[in-house]
């Protein structure tokens, strides 16, 4: 059985992304890519045509770099859904000078309601040593923070590294 939510943690370019699509791929359901990326330069854009292409045809695209929330309540059962991912949310929300406490409730509130099957891809960011300035510090906890709500409200948690998923919490499909 596919788990309603899934969440799937590591650091940048570690194979998360990569195992969340095959993740997706397994459950037979239609594929809903929420995409949260800004488009903000040509480093980016490269990256996004990567991830396009790596999924191939199949994959409906929904691009919502901050309100997650019309997205996620349009969905019904017989989909799954990707949200690639929760730091570049995160970062919009926090670059745009938002209420990161309001918004991270707002998204798990979504996320409670929503009928779909939910794959959550995120960055593990506290693993490095303490940030220089006073932004990246505030970004760092912000995120610990909103990883350990996905991580609480998840039937199945993932920690890839080296494109090794090691199972935390539950059980994969």
């Amino acid at each position: 059985m596919f788990p309603r939510v899934t969440f799937i943690l590591g650091g940048a370019a570690s194979g998360k992304s990569e195992f969340a699509e095959l993740l997706v791929e397994k459950s037979g359901k239609s594929k809903i890519y929420l995409a949260t990326s800004k488009m903000l330069d040509d480093e980016t854009r490269s990256k996004i045509d990567l991830h396009k292409a790596r999924r191939g045809r199949g994959w409906t695209t929904v691009e919502a770099p901050y309100d997650l929330t019309p997205a996620l309540s349009s969905l019904g059962r017989d989909h799954v859904c990707l949200i690639d991912c929760a730091t570049m949310w995160l970062g919009n929300h926090l670059l745009a000078e938002n209420d990161i406490e309001s918004e991270q409730e707002r998204l798990m509130t979504a996320i409670s309601a929503c009928a779909a099957d939910l794959v959550i891809v995120s960055n593990e960011v506290g693993h490095g040593i303490v940030p220089e300035n006073a932004l990246a510090r505030r970004f760092r906890e912000a995120q610990g923070r909103l990883n350990i709500a996905l991580a609480a409200c998840a039937d199945c948690a993932v920690l890839v590294m080296a494109g090794l998923p090691q199972v935390l919490k539950g059980r994969l499909p």
